[in-house]
Formats: C-alpha cells, structure tokens, sequence
C-alpha cells in the first residue's frame, strides 16, 4: 500500500472514530435530559428493585431456616436406614451429623475417598472421620470384621486427621473387630447405637463413651 493510500484509510478511520464518538456523546446527553424531566421513573424503577430483593431475601431466609428445622428435627428408623442405598445410607448420617451441630460436615464417600465418608467438625472443635457399611440384610449381612477397621485406622488419622475415628453400619460387628477397635481408639457405631443416634436426636458425642475431649471450652462454642 503506498503511502498516500495509507494516509487516506487512516483520516477515514480518525473520521470514523470521531463520528461514533459524538454519536455516543450526543445519545448520554439525549438520556441525560430525559432522566432529568422523567426523575420519577428511576424513584419506581428503584423502589420496584427494592421490594423485589426484600421478596428474594424473605423467601430465601425461609427456605434456610424450613431446613434448619427440618434438619434439627431429623430422625430415621432402622427400616429406613436398611431400606437404602449405601449412598444414601451416608447422606443420612451426613444429615444427623448436622443434626447434631456440625456446620461444616460433607459427605465425601465414594471412588478413592481414603476410607473417609463422612467428615466434619462438632461444635466443641473435634473433627469427625466416618466410614460407613450399609448392610441390605441388617444384622443377618456380612459383619464389619478387622480388615475394613484397620483401612479405617491406616487412614483415619494419618490421612485425614482425625480427632474421632468412627465406623458406623446398620449391621454387626465381629468380636476381632471390636478388639482392634479398643486397641486402635476407634469409636463404633453398630444397629443398636446407630438406633439410638437416628431415633432419639441425641448428639452422638453423647451416646458414644470415651470421646476425646473438647478442642475449645464449653463456652466457646460456635453460635447456631
């Protein structure tokens, strides 16, 4: 391109520029000027904005506190508990965990979950590791035996620091399996505790003997 051409295209574009500069310009003033003589649109447009957070805000503080309730409220039978899914059967004791107090407790079981498949904070600071075996058949299933403790002490806390270390099933434990436990510090949670637990609405610090004790003093904890 030769330089003449050059100078020509860029004067076009400098000419173009400016024209959608004043364009732009000449549309906020336009805008100006009809936001002065109609002031009283943008007072309706800003109260209508307003009512309809205050309506967002209302309906979603409603549904928070409908589950709050509805978790604090929680309970399971056995026949519930049997009738699930192994998935579900850790959700559940995911919800009784909150149940209980934990804000910050998670359902992490699955593919590669360490043994972990529940885990959260009490509200006296412990922090809770739980791996849970669902049984279809209840105390007629396959008992919980030491093989599957000790993947949950190898890991427990080592792994996941825990401060509470917890087998929970709706079925039995074996004898070897109970040694182990008392001899690891694992805390187990069989049919019978576990019905307590999901039945009565009692925290499960309460139910379960030897709990570690509180990583903050009583009057500490976190506010609900």
């Amino acid at each position: 391109m030769s330089p003449r051409r050059r100078r020509r295209r860029s004067r076009g574009e400098m000419l173009a520029a400016m024209g959608v500069t004043a364009l732009a310009v000449r549309v906020l003033v336009e805008v100006g000027q009809w936001m002065r003589a109609h002031w009283w649109v943008l007072i309706v447009l800003g109260l209508s904005a307003s009512v309809a957070l205050a309506g967002w805000t209302h309906r979603r503080v409603g549904r928070m506190r409908s589950a709050r309730l509805r978790v604090e409220a929680l309970t399971y039978s056995l026949g519930q508990l049997d009738a699930m899914h192994h998935s579900a059967f850790e959700v559940a004791v995911r919800d009784l965990l909150a149940r209980d107090g934990s804000r910050d407790v998670l359902r992490c079981g699955g593919r590669g979950d360490l043994g972990a498949d529940v885990k959260g904070h009490d509200p006296l600071g412990r922090f809770w590791v739980i791996q849970c075996k669902h049984r279809r058949k209840g105390l007629d299933g396959a008992a919980v035996g030491t093989p599957e403790l000790q993947t949950l002490n190898g890991t427990g806390r080592p792994v996941h620091g825990g401060d509470v270390v917890v087998m929970v099933t709706n079925g039995r434990i074996s004898g070897p399996a109970r040694d182990f436990a008392r001899q690891q510090r694992l805390h187990l949670v069989d049919r019978h505790l576990l019905e307590q637990w999901a039945r009565d609405g009692r925290p499960l610090w309460e139910i379960l003997p030897a709990v570690p004790p509180p990583r903050r003093p009583p009057g500490l904890r976190r506010a609900p």
